[in-house]
């Protein structure tokens, strides 16, 4: 395949090294916002840029009819305009607030878990996020797929905040440290003990890995589709 790279940071650099070693050809490497001309007629898009440009990266590929798969977050709120605008110009699109096969399966763990509490009412519950301190947008994507699945899934909860909750609020704690490329955790506590459920990444590879592989899947469909889609989920 000929893959266009938008966003040239590390992540963009360790998918293009992961592509290649795969057999693919990257035909571009773009920090700038996409054009016709310089993304160089390729099969499928990566996007892993920042919240303020995902917008607008996403949108003009998609408008040159090329499939996206996009791994930015915090940009969440114009996600259903870009939906449409794959279905308009006959492409598709993939959004991915975390591409790791491992977080993919944590997140099937983490509902199940969640209509298992339904009707405990002994037990609270919380999520916790660490990232590294460059990371621009707190919670992280990932947390919020976490959360919105535990809401899906136990009434006991109908929304999520930052930090400290009230009523059915369901609360996401957001720490920033060191170069820590992401831990996520699910805790429900009660006065007697307390279950935990954890995912810890060791380094970006998996999620480039995984971004790889859903542009690997989403050559030649049309519509809006999730890492469950790709991984059978």
């Amino acid at each position: 395949m000929k893959i266009a790279l938008v966003g040239y940071g590390k992540m963009g650099k360790i998918i293009d090294e992961i592509a290649q070693k795969r057999g693919h050809e990257v035909v571009a490497r773009l920090k700038e916002t996409p054009t016709a001309e310089n993304l160089n007629n390729p099969d499928v898009v990566i996007e892993f840029s920042l919240p303020e440009v995902a917008f607008e990266n996403i949108k003009a590929c998609l408008e040159n009819k090329i499939p996206v798969i996009c791994g930015t977050t915090g940009w969440l709120d114009q996600k259903e305009e870009i939906e449409k605008l794959a279905v308009e110009n006959g492409t598709a699109f993939l959004y991915g607030s975390n591409f790791s096969l491992g977080v993919n399966l944590f997140f099937a763990l983490n509902e199940k878990l969640a209509d298992l509490m339904k009707n405990v009412d002994e037990y609270s519950c919380q999520l916790e996020e660490i990232h590294h301190i460059h990371k621009k947008d707190a919670p992280s994507g990932t947390a919020i797929s976490i959360a919105e699945g535990i809401i899906q899934n136990n009434p006991k909860f109908d929304a999520w905040k930052l930090e400290e909750t009230e009523g059915k609020q369901l609360g996401i704690f957001a720490v920033r440290e060191d170069e820590v490329p992401g831990t996520h955790s699910v805790y429900y506590r009660s006065e007697v003990d307390e279950i935990e459920i954890k995912h810890t990444a060791f380094n970006r590879n998996g999620f480039a890995l995984g971004a790889v592989v859903a542009a690997e899947w989403i050559k030649d469909k049309k519509g809006n589709f999730a890492m469950k889609d790709v991984l059978g989920l």
